[in-house]
């Protein structure tokens, strides 16, 4: 059994306490979001709803992303250069949701909405079962969507695998994710995975099958068996993905 510094760093938080979103395309937005524009419908290109819970793939004796524990040869160079790009999109995220009418439910959110909220210790979430909401700041094109979108809870759950590697899975939802946390620094790891979309999808594609779907972000401890994936620039709808994980 391959056992990665991932796989220690995982196994050390598991030990520790095991503790715990969202997104579609030019179709992406999951309905009945917590919060919704009081100027504007719902963009018409929001899709409804679907409980839809994609078969996850074995992962390989290898790992299912090459068996290593560096993000950076996984992750492509343009995916990558978001993360360099990361304070910029909290800036300009947050500075949209507040203008557009939405400082209330921002300062809500807590150390959630807070880009230094960051925590060390416990950095990823150990292996096990969590609820997840998606929380989405600005807008990807101007003048286009809604300044901010709060969705209600689904189910996600981290897995380590036989392989070393420790996967973050949002299974329910019309917006899935699935993909690899990687070590990184004493305050954040970085995730790499895809999206699923809509009911009929049963599988989630790898990272790099479709530039569309890939994901890049950091993941970050931000209170007691409290974390947050943090997505920069993500490729639908928003400046500012933050996708909070807990018990």
């Amino acid at each position: 059994m391959r056992r990665t510094p991932l796989a220690i760093l995982a196994l050390m938080t598991t030990t520790a306490l095991a503790a715990c979103g969202d997104d579609r395309p030019a179709s992406p937005a999951e309905t009945s979001p917590a919060v919704t524009e009081p100027t504007a419908s719902a963009p018409p290109q929001a899709a409804p709803e679907a409980v839809a819970t994609p078969q996850q793939q074995a992962a390989p004796a290898g790992g299912i992303q090459g068996g290593t524990d560096n993000w950076r040869q996984v992750a492509n160079t343009a995916d990558a250069s978001l993360l360099g790009r990361l304070d910029q999109a909290w800036r300009l995220g947050r500075a949209e949701a507040e203008d557009g009418g939405f400082a209330r439910q921002v300062e809500a959110l807590g150390p959630l909405a807070d880009p230094n909220a960051a925590q060390t210790g416990r950095i990823q979430p150990g292996p096990g079962t969590y609820r997840c909401r998606t929380i989405k700041m600005g807008r990807r094109v101007e003048g286009q969507g809604l300044a901010y979108i709060e969705y209600p809870w689904f189910a996600c759950s981290v897995e380590l695998t036989p392989g070393g590697d420790l996967v973050l899975t949002k299974t329910s939802g019309s917006q899935r994710t699935r993909g690899l946390i990687y070590p990184d620094t004493d305050r954040r790891a970085v995730y790499v995975g895809a999206q699923a979309w809509g009911a009929d999808e049963k599988t989630f594609p790898a990272y790099g099958d479709k530039a569309e779907r890939d994901q890049v972000g950091v993941i970050e401890r931000i209170g007691q068996s409290r974390w947050r994936l943090v997505l920069p620039w993500p490729k639908q709808e928003a400046k500012l993905e933050l996708l909070e994980i807990t018990r």
